[in-house]
């Protein structure tokens, strides 16, 4: 269970890191005209910082759906070795989100 939602802080994770990268980029597309020395100076280590970021991000998203494909593997050999302990344990997470939304 904790690894399920490890999964989804990640997902939300890149979610805003794409977010910050997306307005790093922009600003730096907008500011690309604005002259003088220190400018290009900031500049030119956002873009050092954006490319470094990019470069993590990619590799989380790479991370995290290999782990999702591992895990969907486990999860089908699973269901095949043992069919009715699968059927058992879907039908008990059934009845229970059905009690808890029943009591609404």
């Amino acid at each position: 269970m904790e690894i399920l939602s490890e999964k989804f802080n990640k997902d939300e994770l890149i979610k805003e890191f794409h977010e910050v990268v997306s307005d790093a980029d922009a600003l730096l597309k907008s500011t690309a005209n604005i002259g003088g020395e220190k400018m290009a100076e900031v500049r030119s280590k956002a873009e050092q910082s954006l490319s470094i970021a990019k470069a993590r991000l990619a590799a989380v998203q790479a991370d995290v759906y290999l782990k999702a494909k591992a895990a969907a593997k486990v999860t089908d050999v699973y269901v095949h070795d043992n069919p009715w302990r699968s059927i058992g344990i879907a039908a008990g997470i059934g009845f229970v989100v059905g009690l808890l939304t029943g009591r609404r």
